[in-house]
């Protein structure tokens, strides 16, 4: 998965500020894994194609490259909040084994901490995280602590509820 995630950097940087050396490579990793999740292949992806969108259709991918820990938080910056209304938001953390790390090593694991709904993220609290680099990244973040995300285990049922309200069907509907 490293492998193929490398060959889509130069194609899909962003020329913004950064909190990593490699913030593109940590982004793409993201996606790759949802795609496995998702679909059961890593190779079913949307990169390059979702410029500008959300990463799936209604649901956008936030990975960070860093040890993990349960102190850690979902983040969205404020400014790409404002560009698109994704219904619901992931956090995956490759689990580095340094805070300094310089790469992410092959045999990473790829850590689902959880997701949130687009309304949950736009009630949180906002701030600035900083980078790997300075104390102060020039943006705000809404920012979530992971132990507050719904379990991966209920994204499926959240998911299909969310498409089938949207979807323009008529009729009676229920949930368990």
């Amino acid at each position: 998965m490293l492998d193929e995630a490398t060959k889509f950097v130069s194609a899909v940087e962003v020329k913004r500020t950064k909190a990593s050396p490699f913030d593109t490579l940590t982004g793409i990793l993201g996606e790759l894994a949802f795609a496995q999740f998702l679909y059961g292949d890593f190779r079913k992806n949307n990169i390059g194609n979702n410029k500008g969108k959300s990463d799936f259709r209604d649901v956008e991918i936030k990975t960070s490259a860093f040890p993990f820990s349960t102190h850690l938080h979902l983040l969205v910056r404020a400014d790409y909040k404002e560009k698109r209304k994704p219904q619901f938001y992931i956090q995956i953390i490759l689990n580095l084994p340094h805070t300094d790390s310089t790469e992410i090593p092959v045999g990473t694991q790829a850590i689902f901490c959880g997701f949130a709904t687009c309304d949950e993220v736009e009630k949180a609290s906002k701030k600035d995280f900083g980078s790997k680099f300075s104390t102060s990244a020039g943006y705000e973040c809404y920012y979530l602590p992971i132990i507050q995300l719904h379990p991966m285990a209920d994204f499926a049922t959240a998911l299909a509820c969310h498409r089938k309200q949207n979807s323009g069907f008529v009729g009676k509907k229920s949930y368990i």
